[in-house]
This record gives C-alpha cells, structure tokens and sequence, in this order.
C-alpha cells in the first residue's frame, strides 16, 4: 500500500525533528562535558578516588570548569586524575590551589573541587600537577561512629551502674546523700562558714580603715612619710654618726694621754704620785693667803695715810665718771 503525501510530509517532518532533538542533546551534552570548547589537562594525584568515576564535574570555586578525563592507578596508594579545564579559567587557579573530592549533594554524584589558595602565585599552566587534599570518607566515618556507639553504650552502662549505688546509699556520694546527719552536720558547717566569712570581711574592713588611717599625717607613720621630716632625721643621724666618731677619736685620746700620765715620768705624773710635793703645795698655797691677807691691811694703811690719800681719791673718782658714762650708754 502506497503512502500518501501527506505521511510522507509527517514522516520526514518527525525524522527532522528527531534529529534536530538529537543533535541538540549532543550539543547540550558535549558542552557540558566540554566536548566542543577549548580545553586543556589539569593534574591531580590521591591516595583514593572515593567512587569518582569518567565525565564527573570539576568545578572551581563552586563553579563548573571541566570534567574528569581518565582516572590512572599509578601504584597501590596513587592515584592520578586528568581533569578536561577550560582554558579561559586556567588564568584564575593558581599554583598552590589544592583538589578535594567531594559529592554533589547528599547522594549525588563525586566531583572534584578545586579550592583557591592562599596569598599569590603563578597560574597554573595546562598538564600542571596541583596539590589534593583526600577528606575522611564516608566508611571511615561510619567506622568512627561505630566505635563511638560502642563507647557510649559502655560509659551508659557503668553510668547507670554508679546511679544504682548512689541511690542504694553505697558509696561516699551515697552517704553524702542518703545520711541525714551528715546532711544536718554540713548545714551547720557551712552556716559557720557563713558566720566566719562575715567576720573575716569586718576584720578585713576595720584593717583597711586602719592602713588609711596611717596615711594621716597627724599620727606617726604620716609624720615619718612626710619627705621633709624624712630629710631632717636623716640629717641629724649623719650628725650623730660623726659626733659619734669624733668622740670615740676624743675618748682614744683621753684614754691615751692617761696611760702616758699613769707611765709617764712627767710633771703631772709627779704631781699625783708625790705626796711630800702635795704637802708643800699646801703650804705654800696657806703662806700665799696669809701674805695675800697682810698685803690687804697694809694697802688698807695706805689709803688713810696721808701721802696716799690723794691718790686713793682720785682713782675712786676716776671709777665713778666711768660707772656713769656706762649708766648713760645703756
């Protein structure tokens, strides 16, 4: 049976169609695997893929700039990974930039991110080999909880165990607890606590008035802190200090003179160790007060003789003119 021309029209508009739709899927596909752009190799090694498979995303900064080309085992712990990039990004990631692998939300699939450094570098350049950084995984993660799990149930088990005694009154929290006297005992502790501690802060206030009070300097430790006064007695123990010295030099002397006075064979010596030359000292001292007394009488006989008087006279009146020019002075 012959096909009309209408069929044939929806048939040949049906197959233009399709294949306009495919080749758009191409389009689409290849552009974001960069298929069609200008692209070059980036370089990264780790010690685990953690599932990143071909044609994964990379992405830069949270943005997509290429895909997973090959994955290589180089030996039992590296791991290479060729990354397609965009070449107009190859000027933005610099050489320290280190690779992370990471997922694409919660279950989505691995991709690579490639974090920015710090401070500036050189950019890379196409076949460059950056930095990685291999995260903890999942299973070790899951690992790491298990262990955890199992630690805990133990703590709670030995926890509620400690309960279970402390509640029995087993124990010295249990005691503490559980012993009514005890309880009543620490009360009155800490009330004389209490009691101590408001008296130790009175004692602490009446000190601190007392501290203050030696500021003043009406009382005596003002009196000491004042500099001028502090000055002064400094001064006068310098002055004791050498008063102190020359009387030591005067007393070494004096003790000097009378070892040689006790030693010596001198006048003072014979003085105090003659008692014959004391005696005549005594006498001559008694005659000279006699002759002193006769002399007395016999001027006392001048004055009333007549050859004399004259001249007694005027040496009196001489003293009167000189008593009285004294007497106007004043």
């Amino acid at each position: 049976m012959e096909k009309t021309t209408s069929q044939k029209l929806r048939l040949g508009l049906f197959v233009i169609i399709g294949l306009t739709l495919f080749v758009l899927a191409v389009y689409f596909i290849g552009d974001k695997q960069k298929m069609f752009g200008k692209t070059n190799h980036l370089k990264a090694v780790f010690n685990n893929v953690s599932g990143l498979q071909l044609g994964n995303n990379v992405r830069y900064s949270g943005i997509n700039v290429g895909t997973v080309r090959a994955i290589d085992m180089v030996n039992d712990s590296v791991i290479q990974v060729n990354m397609l990039i965009d070449n107009t990004i190859f000027p933005h990631i610099r050489k320290n930039a280190i690779a992370t692998i990471g997922s694409d939300g919660l279950v989505g699939n691995m991709i690579i991110n490639i974090i920015p450094g710090k401070g500036i570098e050189a950019p890379v350049q196409p076949g460059d080999e950056i930095q990685s950084l291999s995260r903890i995984r999942t299973d070790d993660m899951l690992n790491t909880l298990g262990v955890t799990n199992k630690n805990a149930a133990l703590l709670t088990a030995d926890l509620l165990k400690i309960t279970q005694e402390i509640n029995q009154g087993k124990g010295t929290v249990g005691v503490l607890i559980k012993d009514s006297t005890l309880a009543n005992d620490f009360k009155k502790t800490m009330h004389y606590l209490k009691i101590t501690g408001k008296e130790t802060s009175e004692s602490v206030t009446k000190l601190n008035r007392l501290i203050s009070s030696l500021e003043n300097k009406n009382n005596v430790i003002g009196f000491l802190k004042d500099t001028a006064v502090a000055n002064n007695m400094k001064a006068v123990v310098r002055n004791l200090d050498q008063s102190s010295s020359e009387i030591n030099k005067v007393v070494s002397n004096l003790n000097l003179t009378i070892a040689n006075i006790k030693d010596g064979k001198g006048a003072i010596n014979y003085l105090s160790n003659n008692p014959k030359l004391v005696q005549k000292i005594d006498s001559t001292m008694t005659n000279i007060n006699q002759a002193s007394s006769r002399l007395n009488q016999n001027m006392e006989a001048l004055k009333h003789n007549f050859l004399f008087r004259g001249y007694f006279k005027k040496q009196e009146k001489a003293k009167l003119k000189e008593q009285k020019k004294e007497e106007e002075q004043k």
